[in-house]
């Protein structure tokens, strides 16, 4: 293995793996830390966390555990992959967990870059912007667990990390490879370990790649892992990938913007199931009830607690935010195991969450990478009858529920 990766949620591990696979590494996603030794032919070796939004000790753990599996496989190079919207809190986990592996290898220069403009993520003067709106005027500011409220990600990180944080402007990354490396050089003289490093194209995230040839440690989102497979002699090419016939299931814990247009799209022309944590904390509702009415339905049945802003928080009042999520989490995650139990072969799941406890439920230790649905969601083979799609709330097209049963089955 050459290409160690450490994801922080389910769904942006498969984004990451997406990613490398596409650029020609040989790639396997692992949910959480392998007991054995990997396969002689894997090149990039993605460990997914469910470890977001967990308290940062706690995610250091979790983190270091990974780097020493994939130290052991040989790896040389090492990524930690967060969300492209950096979802964190000024007490988040990402500073804390950056240091420590950091730390643990030695490195002095550590890129961040949560970039991906193929999904309109874009950092430009160490800002995040999605599409041509602020990251904290995107919708982002309205999630129920990591609101995103400032922008600026010199000052978000400053707020966690123990070192100074350095900037490399767009200006300078348009002059490609080398003047990036020179400038990561530059800040590092200057006291700054973590750099932030604009890019609002995806030549600048191969021109980063490049200039990371080196690097023990980047970080960010999957994008600036574009370029680092030619560092390996890596070349671009289509995974093997055969689809799954028999019946599918959608499921979506998400309330970004992206999802809530989705389902909607979806509601209008396939069977849908909206649940609420009230229903599930009274009792109205149960994994078996939603299930038989799943089994019945025509088309590509979806199950989702997507709901406006409001309509979360005033649940979240009710119940405390903490019961709220994991009353959705349990529910999906017992909905999930019924449902491959009685026959269900393509399961497509929206939101990290949501991913993360359908994953820890069905034991999808390990994950092949297939076709590409949509940027950043790739096709996944969890075992010989059982095809997954793992999507972040922001990704996706309209229809992306239909795309990714139509890709999974083929």
């Amino acid at each position: 293995m050459k290409l160690g990766c450490i994801g922080d949620d389910f769904t942006g591990s498969s984004d990451l793996a997406n990613t490398l696979a596409k650029q020609g590494m040989r790639t396997v996603q692992y949910t959480g830390v392998p007991s054995g030794d990997a396969a002689q032919d894997v090149e990039a070796g993605v460990i997914a966390l469910k470890s977001r939004s967990i308290a940062p000790d706690a995610a250091v753990e979790q983190s270091l555990a990974a780097l020493s599996w994939l130290k052991t496989q040989g790896c040389t190079q090492f990524f930690f992959k967060y969300c492209s919207t950096f979802d964190s809190t000024p007490d988040g986990n990402i500073g804390p967990v950056a240091d420590a592996l950091a730390d643990a290898l030695e490195a002095d220069r550590v890129i961040v870059c949560p970039a991906f403009p193929g999904t309109g993520r874009s950092v430009y003067q160490g800002h995040l912007f999605v599409s041509d709106t602020l990251l904290s005027e995107s919708g982002m500011e309205n999630h129920p667990l990591t609101p995103m409220t400032d922008p600026d990600l010199r000052r978000w990180l400053g707020l966690q990390t123990k070192h100074a944080v350095g900037h490399v402007p767009a200006q300078t990354v348009f002059q490609g490879a080398d003047a990036i490396a020179s400038a990561l050089s530059g800040e590092k003289t200057r006291g700054k370990r973590h750099i932030i490093v604009d890019a609002i194209r995806d030549e600048d995230l191969m021109e980063i790649g490049s200039a990371a040839v080196d690097l023990k440690l980047i970080t960010g989102g999957s994008g600036v892992a574009l370029g680092l497979p030619a560092n390996f002699g890596c070349t671009p090419g289509a995974p093997d990938w055969h689809g799954q016939g028999g019946q599918a299931l959608a499921l979506s814990g998400s309330c970004s913007n992206a999802t809530r247009a989705q389902v909607a799209y979806h509601a209008a022309h396939h069977p849908a199931k909206e649940i609420s944590a009230a229903d599930i904390i009274q009792g109205d509702i149960t994994p078996g009830d939603t299930l038989t009415w799943a089994m019945n339905a025509d088309g590509l049945p979806l199950v989702y607690t997507s709901a406006d802003p409001a309509t979360v928080a005033a649940v979240q009042d009710r119940f405390g935010r903490e019961i709220a999520a994991t009353a959705i989490e349990s529910f999906f995650a017992d909905l999930a195991r019924a449902a491959v139990a009685a026959g269900i072969t393509r399961m497509i799941t929206a939101g990290g969450e949501t991913s993360g406890a359908v994953i820890e439920a069905l034991d999808m230790g390990e994950l092949t990478i297939g076709p590409e649905i949509d940027p950043g969601v790739p096709a996944l083979r969890a075992g010989p009858s059982l095809v997954v799609a793992l999507k972040s709330g922001n990704f996706g097209a309209e229809d992306f529920f239909e795309k990714a049963d139509g890709v999974l089955g083929a």
